[in-house]
Parts: structure tokens; C-alpha cells; sequence
């Protein structure tokens, strides 16, 4: 799904206690449907995962696979449970797949399934294990997220780049 499709606005919002229940909610679903294949549990990720930090009201969530292949397995057993193949540029050159709940235009949950040892999920981790433990950096983060919903809350592209140099900064900090 492009950019360009999405219908919701990049919207940040006071972090919300219930996001870890939905998160819960939906581990539980993903989990059962994606048994055969796990490499790992399901992780909350993303801001909706970091106490106090205001987000955008969607719980990312990634899990890891055996094998990349699987995730064409995947598509069918998470459709059963309401789940939507939602492709992302660069899926299939990062060897994941990306899903959508309740559907792609507005969605509540993003899913990534990602090959076990693909590096992403390990960042992804490490970046919200810190925030988590670091008020500071958290805090910041907000900061630069806030300010670039602001100055425009269509253009996912230039959101994500805009945090990019942040977040790379810590990784490279913790390494």
C-alpha cells in the first residue's frame, strides 16, 4: 500500500494505558494463527510500546519466521483472523511481510514478519528497550516527532526521514 492510499493523518496522540491490552489482544490472535512458523515471540514496538510517550494510535508490533517463504503461508492463516496483506516497499528485498488490522486505510495494528536474523527486529527492540529506560532520549524523540507531524501530516516519506538521523543516533550509540 502506498503513502499515498493512507487515510489516516499522522496524528500523535498522550500515550494510552490501553495500548498495551490491545497490544496483549492481538499477540495472542497472531501468535496462535502464525504457530507453525515462529521464530520468536510477537514484540510491541514502536512508540505505543514506550510508557508516557505520546504516538501515533497504532500498536506496531514485528515477529520473526524460520524462514522467509513462510510468510506466504502467513498471508492466509493471518487473513483468517481479520488480518490484511498490506506490502510496503522494499518487503520482499528485506525479506518481510507487512500486514494491516483492521484494514489497510485505517488501520489500529501494523504487523511486521520479518526472517529470523533479519537485523531490523533487533534494532527495533534495542531502540524501544531504550527509550524505555532512558526519560531523556524518549522525551526528544517525542519532541522531533511532534514537530514533524506538525509541519505536515500527509507526507509519511519525509516523517520517517525526518526521525531517521535520531534513531540511527542511538542504535549507533548502543553498538
Amino acid at each position: 500500500m502506498s503513502d499515498a492510499e493512507r487515510q489516516d493523518p499522522i496524528r500523535r496522540v498522550s500515550y494510552d494505558t490501553t495500548w498495551v491490552v490491545e497490544f496483549d489482544r492481538e499477540r495472542r490472535r497472531v501468535e496462535s494463527a502464525l504457530a507453525p512458523w515462529l521464530a520468536g515471540p510477537v514484540e510491541h514496538v514502536g512508540s505505543t510500546a514506550v510508557p508516557g510517550l505520546a504516538a501515533k494510535p497504532i500498536i506496531d508490533m514485528a515477529v520473526c519466521v524460520a524462514e522467509y517463504e513462510n510468510g506466504r503461508e502467513a498471508v492466509a492463516a493471518l487473513a483468517r483472523i481479520g488480518w490484511v496483506h498490506a506490502p510496503e516497499p522494499g518487503d520482499e528485498a528485506g525479506r518481510k511481510w507487512s500486514f494491516c488490522f483492521p484494514d489497510r486505510a485505517r488501520r489500529s495494528h501494523h504487523l511486521h514478519v520479518y526472517e529470523i536474523g533479519n537485523p531490523i527486529p533487533v534494532s527495533l527492540i534495542a531502540f524501544r528497550d531504550h527509550l524505555r529506560s532512558s526519560p531523556e532520549d524518549a522525551a526528544e524523540y517525542g519532541r522531533i516527532k511532534t514537530a514533524l507531524a506538525a509541519e505536515d501530516d500527509t507526507d509519511r516519506p519525509r516523517y520517517r526521514a525526518g526521525k531517521a538521523p535520531f534513531i540511527r543516533g542511538v542504535l549507533d550509540r548502543l553498538r
